[in-house]
């Protein structure tokens, strides 16, 4: 037996369900359209723009106090960066003068202790041949040994010449000059008996030579003609 018709048998209720859809869709749309349109943002009050213009000028004066601040750090920086640089450069060249200077001053305190021992030696012998001069006495000299005694004044007289004269050779200042050996010494340069001779010429050291020498053969010839006198 046939089942009677049903008019829902031809409707396709999938194709009114996307319809639904879409209406509903559409008419979201439509009503967020319009509810838009009666919500737009008003312009900002008076009160509002001189607030954000207050907030803005103390948000820039913050600004402005960090870059001062950054502005000291930098200088402070700067500062301590040229004092660390000249520290370095300034004991870089002190050690330098100084290293340089303790080997001079070395090498003077060394001649000077030379020439001071050289000159100990010149005064010793300068105050023993003083001594030796001073001890003649001629009122102690009689008529048998007066000539003896003569002769014997005479040796020390001209030890006491030669003593003088090589004292003026080793030492300038007792020929008046500007400059003694120590100051040489001090400056570096403190001249050796070596150089004072090797700069003379022949003829000069041959007149030095005949200084040194004559008194002595003078006072040898006395010494034979008074034993010759006395035989």
């Amino acid at each position: 037996m046939t089942a009677p018709f049903d008019k829902t048998d031809f409707i396709d209720r999938e194709l009114q369900a996307s319809q639904a859809t879409r209406a509903g869709t559409l008419l979201a749309a439509t009503t967020s359209a319009g509810g838009g349109a009666t919500t737009s943002p008003r312009p900002p009050t008076r009160e509002e723009l001189e607030t954000k213009v207050s907030e803005a000028q103390s948000r820039i004066a913050e600004l402005k106090r960090a870059q001062d601040q950054l502005e000291r750090e930098r200088v402070a920086l700067e500062d301590a960066r040229r004092r660390r640089a000249e520290f370095a450069r300034g004991r870089a060249e002190m050690v330098e003068h100084l290293t340089r200077g303790i080997g001079l001053l070395e090498k003077a305190e060394g001649d000077a202790r030379r020439t001071a021992e050289q000159l100990t030696k010149t005064l010793t012998g300068f105050r023993e041949t003083l001594a030796q001069v001073q001890s003649v006495r001629e009122e102690a000299w009689t008529q048998e040994n007066w000539n003896a005694e003569l002769t014997r004044a005479l040796t020390a007289v001209e030890n006491a010449r030669m003593e003088w004269n090589a004292g003026r050779l080793k030492w300038p200042v007792l020929n008046g000059t500007e400059h003694s050996p120590a100051d040489h010494a001090a400056r570096g340069d403190a001249p050796s008996e070596r150089r004072d001779f090797g700069a003379q010429k022949f003829g000069t050291l041959c007149k030095v030579g005949l200084a040194l020498t004559w008194p002595v053969a003078v006072a040898v010839l006395l010494a034979v003609l008074s034993l010759h006198l006395l035989r």
